[in-house]
């Protein structure tokens, strides 16, 4: 598996990296520039050190989703247990999925509709391993269900199954992790709040679940229980699915977005809904997109940090609670690394490591400190003093936080 860039090819047996950066992997000086090493790591076609990441809750924990043992709020960052091979994260509405470096699966919080993939509906305050494999890959959650892919490149669905998102072909709920179809080339999967989307690795996306707004877009509001493909295009590369629209970039760098227009989230200066994809603006320097509630959250390949859609509690970063239906950028900062949107609030690493976050804060999940009051914040501000922050979780309907650090 490689892939050409300008200097040359690159694959899993390329040069040793220098670094690392951020905590996830570095650059090979005179053959390949910090951005083309970060994209190649995102896919895994680089090579990097094994470094210890510890796993970091705060916020609402009503359901235990925190993983801390107990129900109680947090309002500044908690270690979860005392390991340090976590690896991947995502927040459902109130529950958390997690692998770590072995390719084990651990999931907790609620579980009423079977969304821990643990065979019950009972609910856990602390990480509690799904079966025994060794295999996944990628997870994500939406409200009340969760989705998975394995590094053989198949898809897995648990949870509810209502309006058809568990892509199974019904709307029956599942409690143990059930494979989606037979396909072997799933790449990417994101959990909206009742509808999924993934790519697979053709560079082709898919998309099943709620239709309501045309958040699938297949042009029209009819559910599907199975996945369906959205247009012909090979070239998607990263998806992000909020409550009820989704955003999308292209290989090209373009940005894209479709489903319910409310409050501008879409980007395409109007609140109307979209039921097929429409490009946000004319840029194609694109790098990362995170969506929330009713918010989107992105950056650039400079570095540059942009939000729109719904600002109630200053969720944007604008230093106001003006909505925006256009990007607009959030300072004029270009040291911007990873971004991940909350259910109200967002949060977001810088290249130093350092961690930051705003909006709504009532349940403690900016992770400053001050007791969970109701203090939101409408400009990022830093959490804490450390620069080792690494890794956030996907939460677009959460109030918790979850992020990953090195020690």
């Amino acid at each position: 598996m490689s892939q050409k860039y300008p200097g040359g090819i690159i694959s899993k047996t390329a040069p040793v990296t220098v670094g690392p950066v951020n905590g996830e992997g570095g650059s090979a000086p005179g053959v390949w520039t910090l951005t083309q090493a970060l994209e190649l790591n995102k896919q895994g076609l680089w090579p990097k050190p094994v470094l210890p990441k510890e796993l970091y809750a705060w916020g609402d924990n009503v359901n235990g989703q925190l993983g801390l043992g107990d129900s109680v709020l947090r309002s500044s960052p908690v270690q979860v247990g005392s390991l340090t091979t976590w690896n991947q994260l995502a927040m459902g509405s109130t529950f958390t999925l997690a692998t770590k470096t072995d390719g084990t699966l651990w999931s907790w919080g609620s579980s009423n509709q079977g969304q821990l993939g643990l065979g019950d509906v009972v609910n856990l305050s602390s990480p509690v391993q799904v079966g025994a494999l060794t295999t996944w890959y990628q997870v994500a959650g939406g409200a009340a269900f969760s989705i998975a892919t394995k590094t053989d490149g198949t898809i897995w669905a648990w949870g509810y199954g209502g309006n058809g998102r568990l892509g199974l072909g019904d709307v029956v709920s599942r409690s143990s992790p059930v494979q989606v179809g037979a396909l072997t080339t799933w790449y990417q999967v994101s959990g909206g709040e009742a509808f999924s989307l993934a790519t697979k690795t053709d560079g082709t996306l898919w998309s099943w679940g709620l239709n309501s707004s045309g958040q699938l877009g297949l042009g029209d509001v009819v559910a599907r229980s199975s996945p369906v493909q959205i247009g012909a295009l090979t070239t998607w590369s990263k998806i992000s699915a909020g409550k009820a629209f989704a955003l999308a970039i292209k290989t090209d760098g373009t940005l894209w977005a479709w489903g319910y227009g409310y409050n501008g989230m879409l980007g395409l200066i109007t609140t109307a809904n979209r039921s097929s994809p429409v490009q946000v603006g004319a840029l194609t320097t694109w790098y990362q997109v995170t969506t929330g509630r009713f918010h989107t959250i992105a950056t650039t390949t400079t570095g540059a940090l942009w939000s729109w859609g719904y600002n109630g509690f200053g969720i944007l970063g604008q230093n106001d609670t003006v909505s925006r239906s256009s990007p607009v950028q959030v300072g004029a900062l270009t040291t911007w690394y990873q971004v991940a949107a909350g259910g109200y609030h967002t949060l977001a690493t810088k290249t130093d490591g350092t961690l930051w976050d705003w909006g709504y804060n009532q349940q403690g999940q900016l992770g400053l400190g001050n007791g969970g009051s109701s203090t939101s914040r409408s400009s990022p501000v830093q959490v804490g003093a450390l620069t080792t922050w690494s890794r956030l979780a996907k939460m677009p309907l959460g109030k918790s936080s979850l992020a990953l650090k090195t020690p």
